[in-house]
């Protein structure tokens, strides 16, 4: 049975007595008739690549610099025991990490969209934070991989994944509903603590434009990604306490979309507003392009 509300998932799976990844599966079978076995392959194979292009980021013997952004995560990770963490170290990993990934998208490497290209870093950071933070195996992380599929079809279903048409909060803001869910699902959350931990990353992350600089995937998406993962971490951290969501995932996004739709259209990814048109977004421009502006138009 495959529904497209979190409510009424909830609800078949009080009545069925299922788990969530459970009912991923009867989700996923619907859609595209693959089996447990190919659904598990498939995600193992995603897995790597993910954990695959965060090593590549942080090799300081690879070069991943695009056009604006390139070898900045790795600052992060050198002789990180010998620097003050902020944040701490967890959260300064999943910042690496996620950078990590963006600079691998920027250098034209390969990487999962997750959900999209430009949204890349979130997920895969903070699952790697996670798996390394509380020693899970991989099987844990597929599992969390399937919550999140989950999660972000629901949002294709209801609203957007593109920040052309619902700005970086769709992009960005649903990488990081998704990592969250997956967070709270693979540290035994309820489905109701999973739902919400999206439904506050999504609330924390509204309004958030899409400005990209030169119309490239590079700034201010790399750091929005960073944004996004510990955005992730901090909202599963309030819900796996018991803190919950107000207003419930389904409504959060519907409400997403809206405020997506509203936005105008210079801040949808077309690069004619926010930090894309200062006069240092102006000068990348230039640099990059050599004044042709009909080059991100």
């Amino acid at each position: 049975m495959k529904f497209n509300k979190a409510s009424d998932i909830i609800r078949y799976m009080e009545e069925e007595n299922l788990d969530l990844v459970e009912y991923a599966l009867i989700h996923e079978y619907e859609l595209s008739g693959k089996t447990r076995d190919e659904i598990e392959s498939y995600l193992a194979n995603v897995w790597t690549v993910m954990k695959e292009a965060i090593a590549k980021g942080l090799d300081p013997e690879q070069s991943t610099k695009g056009k604006i952004i390139g070898n900045e995560s790795i600052k992060l990770m050198v002789k990180d025991n010998k620097k003050k963490a902020v944040s701490g170290k967890t959260m300064r990993k999943a910042i690496a990490y996620a950078l990590a990934m963006m600079e691998v998208n920027a250098s034209m490497g390969k990487i999962v969209a997750s959900p999209t290209a430009g949204s890349c870093g979130v997920l895969p950071a903070v699952l790697l934070t996670i798996q390394e933070r509380f020693d899970l195996d991989d099987d844990t992380i597929i599992k969390g991989l399937m919550v999140a599929n989950l999660t972000g079809e629901l949002i294709a279903h209801s609203a957007t994944l593109a920040g052309a048409e619902g700005g970086c909060q769709a992009e960005v803001g649903s990488a990081s509903a998704m990592a969250s869910a997956a967070v709270a699902y693979m540290l035994e959350g309820t489905a109701n603590q999973v739902f919400d931990a999206a439904a506050i990353c999504f609330k924390n992350l509204m309004g958030l434009v899409c400005d990209p600089i030169a119309g490239l995937v590079e700034s201010p998406c790399a750091k929005r990604n960073t944004i996004g993962a510990a955005n992730a971490l901090i909202s599963a951290e309030m819900t796996l306490a018991g803190i919950p969501s107000i207003v419930p995932f389904d409504e959060v996004v519907e409400a997403m979309y809206r405020v997506g739709k509203s936005l105008p259209v210079t801040l949808r990814e077309t690069s004619r507003g926010g930090v894309a048109i200062t006069p240092t977004g102006e000068s990348c421009q230039n640099r990059i392009f050599g004044g042709c502006t009909s080059c991100r138009n």
